[in-house]
């Protein structure tokens, strides 16, 4: 099969009995975390000849871009949609240029030294979003005109470490907070998680809705961002609670996570729950590590580290692609992917190679 496809079938229930370790595939459903947003316009204007819109306010205009959006996904091989947004946390970014192939003009960096909150009286000036006054259009739409076969996942903002690292302290002023105001601390990671927690009580019962993908980014090359055990205290505890949120309404819940989190790994699967864990590079958090040591507890997602598949030909790219795929498939709970995610900077013809390679997957391994 070539991609985009001409006549798509997805199977979301395929997808998620894949995820709960229910149904072993002979080829495995491919998984993103997103495209980025360059990545879909380019395969909606150039690959599906679609009259590209960029998401707006009206409603008219963004649901001409769920849509086109969705197209991709379908067109491109995939079960579900992952659906973001709805509650926005204020921060203080930093401005580059994009270099990539695909630019998208200037990149937004997080301001590791400083963000909006470093006192009390800033905690109290914040303004922080109200996720009853969430506008669920998007949502609403998107579940509401999928494929037959389609789901939805969904993620509503960043995630219950990332908002206070990466938006309201800055990584460095964190660092120095923990020990200088610990409840501070406490008090923005408690907020954090009742927003986000909030906003997911709105999102349950939408047609199609068939899990939780939350990213949050908990580490890096060598460790985890904060001590194993800040994080067992402020932020695994919300993930916990989505998890039961998550499957006491019949969902999934799939956690996207950078870097090597061999610290708390075991927490994240016995005591959070995680369905399945995304993001992996081949430098310091190994799919093929990951499934040697949890493969039989929990899902992999992706898998496909990001800088081969931006800078291998593309007949090493297969191969590469296949040897994941011949490593990860066996025992099931697998689907393949991007290590991290689609991003501007990877060549599309290397994309479509990679989505191919899953598409027409006929292995000797045994699922």
């Amino acid at each position: 099969m070539k991609v985009p496809l001409l006549e798509p079938r997805p199977d979301i229930e395929r997808f998620v009995g894949v995820i709960r370790g229910k149904v072993r595939p002979s080829r495995p459903p491919l998984a993103e975390l997103f495209l980025d947003h360059e990545v879909e316009r380019t395969i909606a204007q150039s690959h599906l000849g679609l009259a590209w819109v960029e998401p707006a306010a009206d409603r008219d205009t963004m649901a001409a871009y769920l849509r086109n959006r969705t197209e991709v996904y379908w067109r491109m091989g995939y079960d579900y949609i992952r659906l973001s947004g709805g509650v926005d946390f204020p921060g203080d970014y930093l401005d580059a240029e994009d270099t990539a192939e695909l630019s998208r003009g200037n990149r937004h960096w997080a301001n590791e030294t400083r963000g909006p909150i470093a006192s009390w009286d800033d905690f109290e000036a914040y303004p922080w979003p109200d996720p009853a006054k969430a506008d669920l259009f998007p949502y609403e739409y998107a579940a509401t005109n999928l494929p037959e076969g389609m789901g939805l996942f969904v993620c509503p903002t960043s995630g219950f470490l990332e908002i206070p690292l990466d938006t309201l302290f800055g990584y460095q002023n964190l660092c120095y907070l923990i020990l200088e105001q610990p409840d501070l601390v406490e008090a923005v990671f408690q907020r954090v998680g009742e927003t986000v927690y909030a906003m997911y009580e709105r999102l349950l019962g939408l047609p199609n809705l068939r899990g939780f993908f939350q990213g949050d980014d908990m580490g890096f090359k060598t460790g985890t961002l904060l001590s194993p055990d800040h994080l067992r205290s402020l932020v695994l505890p919300w993930h916990k609670k989505l998890v039961s949120l998550a499957h006491n309404n019949d969902l999934v819940y799939l956690l996207h996570s950078c870097g090597n989190l061999e610290k708390i790994t075991t927490d994240l699967i016995d005591e959070v729950g995680i369905d399945a864990r995304h993001s992996y590079e081949d430098e310091g958090n190994s799919v093929f590590d990951f499934k040697r040591l949890y493969g039989d507890r929990v899902s992999i997602l992706g898998g496909v580290d990001v800088d081969k598949l931006s800078r291998l030909s593309e007949p090493e790219l297969r191969s590469h692609v296949r040897g994941v795929i011949d490593a990860c498939l066996p025992g099931g709970r697998f689907a393949l992917g991007s290590g991290n995610t689609v991003c501007n900077y990877v060549p599309i013809e290397n994309y479509f190679a990679m989505v191919e390679e899953a598409l027409n997957y006929a292995g000797d391994a045994k699922a």
